[in-house]
């Protein structure tokens, strides 16, 4: 392997097979964010309830699962790669702070007002804007670590976080806020009344950030070496994940069972904690993603092509997808009325799946225009969106 400083030495350009998997994870999360605005009344708990959820319902929701972990190990990558452009960790660190800033004020204001049409929401929801930009505050100090310290704290957060499970604080506690951020989902009473809910406890995440940063330098090598490495890695988390789920001790707070059906009993073994997300949710979910990056890298060019240019323009997506799926659920509930109590809901599973997918259509026109826009654009700021 190549070293850091040569490495850095030498800027890479943009690689389009990670451009393919996060706009696969981001038509993932697609399909999500449509089930949450239009499958309300079927909303499932974390983790889920294998015995009463139907197996498509399940699956559509597992397939999700992938997309926070993947996006925020990509983003550690992204890092490393704008780092390697710019100078180094320094460049990197002073870009993860600004953008981690600049992520946390989204959240709070454009991202909560697409879930809510509302300026002052009872409860904000502190989610996965919110996650990676405090996990790329974080990761701007941990990046001034040597490489093996940085995948040694990722390592020990990933896979020792559920160590802190048994650890709480009651609302009103000393100490309930600052833990609820970090790792025990929960409400935080604000000054004025509402409340915050951490819909993403943070640690898991920064160890998963870290861990996306430290294989930067198998993108500075030869392709081929790098598809063996991230081959070697995904067959080896999910190798630990399937012992850990085997031992059913450790690593996920919900043991699995033997069900009345073997599809459920399979459900069973697959229905894993996101928030925070346990270990073996982060070894399967990532082990499962280095995989398909390793495919990408092969995959027929127009394939990801028509990938990439989702994850050419994520955060736009990101915004334009919410925006979009609450309009089109407000004129559902003004055409037709309400059909499942107050809301407008979707009868079946797979009409989610094909409601996404025509979302899907004007969103990658939109973000083929926005990735030009941002290219042709000289504006310091433009780097950030």
């Amino acid at each position: 392997m190549m070293s850091t400083d040569r490495t850095v030495s030498t800027p890479i350009g943009r690689i389009r097979s990670i451009d393919a998997l996060r706009g696969l994870v981001i038509l993932l999360m697609l399909v999500d964010h449509t089930r949450e605005f239009f499958f309300i009344h079927a909303q499932v708990s974390d983790p889920m309830d294998v015995q009463a959820i139907s197996p498509a319902l399940f699956f559509t929701r597992l397939s999700a699962h992938l997309c926070a972990p993947v996006f925020v190990a990509l983003t550690g990558l992204g890092a490393w790669l704008y780092g390697s452009k710019q100078g180094g960790a320094k460049a990197a660190s002073s870009f993860l702070l600004k953008r981690g800033l600049f992520l946390v004020v989204l959240e709070l204001t454009v991202v909560s007002f697409a879930w809510n049409f509302s300026l002052t929401p009872p409860t904000i929801y502190l989610q996965v804007i919110w996650a990676i930009g405090l996990s790329m505050i974080a990761l701007a100090g941990l990046v001034h670590l040597p490489r093996t310290a940085l995948i040694a704290v990722g390592a020990v957060i990933v896979l020792g976080h559920n160590l802190l499970d048994p650890i709480s604080f009651a609302q009103g506690q000393p100490g309930h806020a600052i833990w609820a951020v970090l790792h025990d989902r929960g409400f935080i009473d604000l000054p004025w009344g509402g409340r915050a809910r951490t819909s993403y406890p943070l640690l898991p995440w920064i160890g998963i950030a870290a861990l996306g940063y430290a294989i930067g330098p198998w993108f500075a090598g030869e392709g081929a070496a790098r598809r063996r490495r991230l081959a070697i890695t995904g067959v080896t988390m999910l190798a630990l994940f399937a012992v850990l789920r085997a031992i059913n001790v450790y690593g996920e707070p919900t043991p699995w069972a033997v069900q009345g059906e073997a599809l459920r009993t399979v459900m069973s073994v697959l229905n894993l904690t996101k928030y925070p997300p346990s270990a073996g949710f982060v070894l399967l979910t990532l082990g499962v993603g280095a995989l398909l990056l390793a495919g990408l890298e092969k995959a027929p060019e127009r394939v990801v092509g028509l990938l990439a240019v989702f994850g050419g323009a994520p955060l736009f997506f990101y915004l334009i997808h919410l925006y979009g799926l609450h309009l089109l659920n407000l004129a559902g509930l003004s055409l037709f009325g309400p059909n499942q109590g107050e809301a407008f809901s979707l009868p079946g599973v797979a009409q989610l799946w094909l409601l996404a997918a025509v979302v899907a259509v004007p969103c990658w026109f939109a973000c083929r225009w926005f990735a030009e826009v941002k290219r042709r654009s000289g504006r310091w700021w433009m780097k950030y969106l």
